[in-house]
């Protein structure tokens, strides 16, 4: 069954599919993996009934999601279905769906199951669960990896359309490494984390596994919704990440800083991923990653841990003996953690934020492999702590230094199991990661998931950031101009580089001191001019026409796509006493004629 969002809604439009038939399909099929221990509750036909009755009454294109079924990871509510964390002492009924699984609900997706995991999101590997080990899609021998280990199988064995997990420490990216899939960890607070079962309370997000970036994208623009209820939570709007060029600049860690535990297998994969980014033309820059490989330490070796233990603490007292082992040793840590230890973390936290700022001034994204190497169930059953510390090297950073990441496959070792690598860059960069990861996926894999799902189109439109407004800047707003600042200090993202339709005249206007050119429409003797086009957040656009002087306004531009959008232009009284630069075909090309290189 090819479960992408968008063949699921094609074949609903057309009368081919049903939401029902598809769920009877699905059900049937997950009982055909009882031996993977994928979840822990698989809704019943009656507990289905009122998602497939609703969405019965109304129309295959009323809703974003309608029909489209997800799994949820069971730390995560789900109405009338018992959230476990994976530990069945601690089970209780919530009366209401976390917020996102609420959202989606809305949207028209169908939750089908509550999923395996490690216990209380404890841990990387997917073994540590009363309900059994979790086995990887590809290799029944080979971890999952965790802690969302049953939503990333499930997805993998093409058993819905998308999954939800948690990642505080790479839970959301790990096991869509090992299982062939794109793994969102979203920027801190743009997803609510009510009705979640907590982590580390402070560094949790809710996480998005899909087949490719597209599915990704319309999940993530349906559940980041401010939510009052989450002490956490934050909008988009507010985060204004740096601007990235056409082909943003990739920071990769330096030589000294590539961590494979000796795994051959995965360094070579991720030596051919580095050559294929190249040949694509993007310019690669090695850094030493220390500060960054330090500062993955601190979320199990410092004062973090006692967020595990406060977030459980009273039951914890009282059942201590009932939890796995492993996570057992790990949450009681925390007994021995005090104060000073808590503000000797934050301090440490502080000095790597001030450490590690100053990369982005210098790239654009950064991209690690997702983990050094894979294991073994058996291998893990050896050594649960040590290997799974193994796995964090390149994941438990993230959230402390406040990043937003997307796990990509890159293709398959020597041995045919999956792998991949994480791209990411400060937090509000989630949808510029997504777009870039839709750019770069089928040029490693052609197929998602262990069942062989067709990737998509590329399709760059579709990533846009919301409440904005295409902006056409022409002159000195454009990037590496005097005034692109007041641009990106609003937030602001560079969408792209184009011309105009074949319809305008140009000129450099008198006066100064920053020059400044005009844009006037001229259907006869105009020609096409470059200009880059920037989404503009909506609620700064007023404040931005303040700075604008006149002659210069915002109006209507023609683009040779054909649209129209917001930018400059200049009142035709204007361009009396002015230099007409038509001819040059933008203004970087006029300011290169004005002052060429010595």
């Amino acid at each position: 069954m090819d479960c992408r969002i968008s063949q699921l809604q094609t074949s609903y439009e057309s009368g081919e599919l049903t939401p029902r038939k598809l769920v009877a399909t699905l059900r049937q099929q997950a009982r055909e993996y009882a031996d993977y221990n994928l979840f822990t509750h698989l809704l019943t036909e009656q507990e289905l009934e009122f998602y497939l009755t609703r969405l019965e009454s109304t129309d295959p294109n009323s809703l974003p999601l309608w029909g489209i079924p997800f799994v949820i990871k069971d730390n995560i509510d789900l109405e009338g279905i018992p959230t476990t964390a994976a530990c069945k002492e601690f089970a209780y009924m919530p009366k209401q769906s976390a917020t996102v699984v609420q959202l989606l609900i809305d949207a028209g997706a169908i939750p089908l199951a509550k999923t395996n995991m490690d216990q209380f999101a404890t841990g990387l590997v997917g073994t540590r669960s009363p309900y059994g080990v979790c086995h990887n899609a590809f290799d029944f021998d080979m971890i999952s990896g965790g802690s969302s280990s049953g939503s990333a199988v499930a997805l993998s064995l093409g058993l819905c359309s998308f999954s939800l997990g948690t990642d505080t420490a790479g839970s959301g990216r790990v096991p869509a490494a090992f299982n062939n899939l794109i793994g969102l960890k979203p920027s801190k607070g743009l997803l609510s984390t009510s009705g979640v079962v907590p982590a580390v309370r402070s560094q949790d997000v809710v996480s998005i596994f899909a087949l490719n970036a597209q599915d990704a994208y319309t999940v993530f623009d349906t559940a980041a919704q401010p939510d009052s209820t989450d002490d956490f939570s934050r909008t988009e709007i507010t985060l204004t990440p740096p601007a990235w060029p056409t082909k943003p600049v990739i920071g990769i860690p330096d030589k000294n800083s590539l961590i494979f535990n000796d795994d051959a297998k995965a360094e070579a994969n991720f030596i051919e991923t580095i050559k294929t980014l190249k040949t694509l033309g993007f310019e690669i820059k090695e850094i030493d990653f220390q500060p960054w490989l330090e500062t993955a330490k601190l979320l199990y070796g410092g004062a973090w841990v006692a967020e595990r233990y406060a977030a459980i603490e009273s039951f914890f007292e009282a059942n201590e003996s009932v939890l796995d082992p492993t996570v057992g040793n790990i949450i009681a840590g925390a007994r021995n953690l005090s104060a000073v230890d808590a503000y000797k973390g934050s301090y440490a936290l502080q000095k790597a934020q001030n450490e590690t700022q100053s990369i982005w001034k210098t790239v654009d994204c950064l991209l690690t492999p997702t983990t050094p190497t894979i294991f073994s169930i058996e291998e893990i059953e050896s050594d649960p702590i040590g290997l799974n510390s193994i796995l964090g090297t390149y994941t438990n950073f993230m959230n402390l230094l406040d990043y937003a990441a997307v796990a990509m496959p890159t293709g398959f070792r020597a041995d045919q199991m999956p792998t991949g690598i994480t791209l990411f860059a400060p937090a509000g960069s989630d949808r510029k990661l997504l777009q870039l990861t839709d750019e770069l996926h089928a040029h490693f894999v052609d197929v998602a998931g262990a069942k062989k799902t067709p990737l998509p189109t590329a399709n760059s439109s579709l990533f846009q950031t919301p409440d904005t407004i295409p902006l056409a800047v022409v002159g000195a707003h454009l990037t590496d101009f005097p005034l692109n600042t007041q641009l990106t200090e609003r937030g602001a993202q560079l969408l792209k580089t184009t011309q105009t339709a074949p319809k305008y005249r140009f000129f450099e206007l008198a006066g100064g001191p920053i020059l400044k050119p005009g844009l006037v429409k001229d259907d006869s003797k105009g020609s096409s001019i470059e200009v880059e086009v920037w989404a503009m957040p909506k609620q700064h656009l007023g404040s931005f026409l303040a700075l604008i002087p006149s002659p210069l306004g915002l109006g209507k531009v023609e683009l040779i796509e054909g649209d129209q959008v917001v930018g400059f232009i200049c009142e035709p009284y204007g361009i009396e006493g002015a230099t007409e630069i038509t001819e040059t075909g933008g203004w970087r090309n006029w300011m290169q004629q004005k002052n060429p290189p010595k």
